[in-house]
């Protein structure tokens, strides 16, 4: 009892006792204190008298039927009428009582706590921002808090009594009720269950809520009904969705660098996340990968539909994707954005009173017939470039954009911009490349009479059309043919400007009429050269990561005289080519092996394969054998089996050969060069031996005299007559034995002086006073070209007329 006294001090407690009937048989003062009756009022009457609540002390009836002990709140009439709120304890008394009970009663307004704590949790109840509401077992409605009334749109008053109408949205009612009935026969809660949809007081709008359902039940484990929680989470929702979207607008926009490509996405992945409709309308300049002019566009007012997506896939919008978009009003949400470069929103688009809607009919029917009846249009754009804009529509959706619809819109608008910018910086990037390569590569190859030629040359993955593999072919002095493939390493722009400079480079050593061996020489101390001028330069950028192109570049260089039916190759770093016999065998010729370029710590060497005419010679790089699920000797024996029973017409022999070698776009630049060769006709070609003396040039022109006479060559005589003889007499004054003169008749007459001094002449420009040093230079003005061949016997000095025109049928 001293324990007890402390623990209440002043609280107000009464006891009872109660028959197994629930009659009251014993009456304490205590409870005569808190109820104000006597006990000769109260004994014999049952306890249920003294409930003040509609249900009467039925628990504790029950409570007593049960035998079992039970405690909770009750509400029971004092003798002046008024209610007094108690917590009663039932306890059974010992068996050997005969039954009965001990009741133990507090009057709440007694406790010092019970006031604080019953403001307190009238507060939460009823100032909590979650909307709480207790159904009974038919599921009306018996209590409600302000916050459910906020999230319901219906006040308190009117949803008292009433069904799942008055706490869910219409058409979800019944989906509730289920729900529902099994959280009040199971008891299992129901917890964080999200639904969405208009008000229950508009009947518009999209609000989402998340719901939680519990059984509530009294002390002694009876059913009294369910308790509903309910909390408005409209923006939570709303910004894990746009983040959903977000998310997709990063992985789903810009996956190629096709501006109409990306333009596309950007409308797919709008609809319906975010919109009924969206549409891309840009610049024209844009397609091209040009930067627009923000003036002169906005002057033309016209853009392309670049992109569209609809819900409704059933009726095509006006106009359609590829077509141009004329915009005939100033007042019209796309004109505006445009003129203002700021999103332009309207809410509420009627077709009988919006003007711009009604400015076409095929428009005017369209918005008509898909029930749009909001746009928000936002301006595309990147680094202060306004690349054109994107229009959003709602039809299908109830609600319109609001003006926090609009601002995200603009963030996901700037983040398509960014992917569209990109995809026109890489079209400029490409036409650019295309253009530099264009300059770069050959755009024919010719090698006259001496070899049919056809080429092909494929980018690794065919995606921007620029690499640095190459090949070439270009005629040199006495009918003979030089061709060259070789390989920079890495791809796209830099590898491109790499293969042009390479390939400037082999023209002049080209043109100096150098053994294959000494030309590749020299090109790699050229790309030596070239590689300490990229390394100066990397040196002084800020990042110094980049490694010179010009290293490790490979080049197969072979010269076929037509004359002698020979071809002189050497290689660095470059497979053999493939010969093809006139009878069909294929073979890989055994080339001294040579180092890439840019070592400079290896030689070169040469060899020469004799060629029999209408011989296939196959040049490419390595890319064309070279897989990742096959090796180079596997490629080889591949393209061994394309070159086989090889095609008359060459350029259906390279399709054969990419067709067969490759099943897809190359993993690397591939290059591919094929020639056919031919045999210069002997009687083509004419030879004379040149004594030292100067008495013999009046011989050597009337043998050139005759020998253009069997040819039909008369027209070039007198020219021909003049080279000769100052060529002839240049030798004889300034060479050695042993000298010759020979004519080569293709499609240009070729004249050739040789003799057994290795020194070059030089052209010079006489004074008018001199009596000679006239000679060179009229061959130079009088011939197509002329130059100097050094031999190991010494040199030939030649000079080319293109007689084309004056050949005898």
């Amino acid at each position: 009892m001293r324990g007890a006294s402390a623990l209440y001090g002043t609280v107000m407690a009464a006891t009872a006792t109660l028959d197994a009937h629930g009659r009251i048989q014993g009456w304490s003062d205590g409870a005569q204190e808190v109820l104000g009756y006597a006990p000769t009022e109260v004994v014999g009457r049952p306890a249920s008298s003294l409930s003040a609540a509609s249900g009467g002390t039925e628990p504790l009836g029950e409570a007593c039927r049960s035998e079992r002990a039970w405690s909770g709140p009750v509400l029971l009439r004092h003798r002046d009428g008024r209610t007094v709120e108690v917590v009663v304890q039932v306890t059974p008394v010992a068996p050997e009582a005969a039954g009965g009970w001990v009741v133990l009663a507090v009057d709440l307004a007694s406790l010092p706590w019970w006031g604080t704590q019953r403001s307190l949790l009238e507060g939460l109840l009823t100032c909590s921002s979650i909307g709480m509401a207790v159904l009974d077992t038919q599921l009306r409605c018996l209590w409600s808090n302000d916050a459910m009334a906020r999230a319901t749109g219906i006040p308190g008053e009117e949803r008292l009594g009433r069904g799942l109408e008055a706490l869910f949205p219409p058409g979800a009612a019944h989906s509730r009720t289920e729900q529902l009935r099994r959280v009040l026969a199971t008891g299992t809660p129901l917890v964080d269950y999200e639904y969405h949809g208009p008000t229950l007081a508009s009947g518009v709008g999209d609000v989402a809520y998340s719901a939680s359902f519990f059984r509530i039940e009294d002390s002694i484990g009876r059913v009294m009904g369910v308790a509903a929680l309910v909390q408005d989470i409209t923006e939570r929702r709303r910004t894990r969705e746009r983040l959903v979207l977000m998310n997709q607008a990063h992985k789903r926009i810009g996956t190629t660098a096709d501006v109409m490509r990306t333009a596309q996405e950007i409308t797919e992945v709008a609809v319906p996340g975010l919109a009924d409709f969206a549409s891309v309308d840009i610049y024209d300049a844009v397609v091209c990968g040009q930067s627009p002019d923000d003036a002169q566009c906005r002057a033309r007012r016209v853009l392309l539909r670049a992109g569209q997506h609809s819900v409704d896939a059933a009726r095509r919008p006006v106009p359609a994707v590829g077509e141009p978009v004329v915009l005939l009003s100033a007042a019209s949400p796309t004109a505006v954005a445009l003129a203002q470069d700021a999103p332009t929103l309207e809410p509420v688009v009627d077709a009988e009173t919006s003007a711009w809607v009604a400015e076409t009919q095929g428009r005017a029917a369209w918005v008509r017939d898909t029930g749009m009846h909001s746009v928000a249009v936002v301006p595309l754009c990147a680094d202060n470039v306004v690349l054109g804009v994107a229009t959003f529509g709602r039809s299908q959706t109830a609600y319109p954009f609001t003006e926090d619809d609009l601002l995200f819109i603009q963030e996901f608008a700037g983040q398509a911009a960014v992917s569209l910018d990109r995809g026109r910086r890489f079209t400029h990037e490409r036409t650019t490349s295309l253009a530099l390569q264009r300059r770069l590569l050959p755009h024919r190859l010719d090698g006259g009479p001496s070899v049919e030629i056809a080429w092909r040359y494929l980018p690794a993955g065919m995606r921007d059309g620029v690499g640095g593999d190459w090949c070439d072919v270009i005629p040199l002095s006495g009918a003979r043919i030089a061709m060259v493939v070789g390989d920079v390493v890495g791809h796209g722009v830099e590898a491109a400007a790499t293969m042009g400079r390479l390939r400037a480079a082999v023209h002049t050593l080209a043109d100096l009429d150098l053994p294959p061996d000494e030309l590749l020489a020299r090109l790699d101390d050229a790309v030596i050269r070239l590689a300490e001028e990229d390394d100066a330069e990397v040196d002084g950028t800020a990042s110094g990561a980049l490694e010179p192109a010009t290293l490790g570049a490979s080049c197969l260089y072979a010269v076929y005289d037509p004359v002698t039916q020979v071809c002189t190759m050497a290689r660095a770093g470059h497979p053999p080519p493939a010969i093809v016999d006139p009878d069909g065998r294929v073979h890989f010729p055994e080339l001294p092996p040579g180092p890439p370029l840019g070592l400079g710590w290896m030689s070169f060497e040469a060899a020469s394969v004799p060629l029999a005419p209408d011989s296939l010679l196959a040049l490419f790089t390595d890319g064309l054998i070279e897989s990742a699920d096959h090796d180079i000797d596997r490629g080889l024996a591949r393209l061994s089996t394309a070159l086989t029973g090889s095609a008359a017409d060459l350029d259906d022999l390279c399709s054969q050969v990419v067709d067969t070698l490759l099943s897809g776009p190359p993993q690397d630049d591939a290059a591919l060069l094929v020639a056919r060769t031919h045999a210069l006709a002997p009687h083509r070609v004419a030879f004379y031996d040149v004594a030292s003396d100067p008495s013999v040039v009046a011989d050597a022109r009337a043998w050139a005299e005759r020998q253009l006479r069997e040819w039909g060559l008369e027209e070039v005589q007198f020219t021909t007559e003049l080279i000769v003889s100052e060529l002839v007499t240049n030798a004889i004054r300034y060479g050695a034995s042993p000298m010759g003169l020979r004519l080569i008749y293709q499609e240009k007459l070729i004249c050739e002086v040789s003799d057994g001094i290795s020194t070059s002449p030089r052209l010079r420009h006489a004074r008018i006073t001199d009596e000679g040093g006239r000679g060179l230079f009229l061959v130079a003005q009088m011939t197509e070209r002329w130059g100097v061949r050094h031999t190991d016997a010494g040199k030939v000095i030649w000079a080319e007329q293109d007689v084309r025109a004056s050949a005898a049928p």
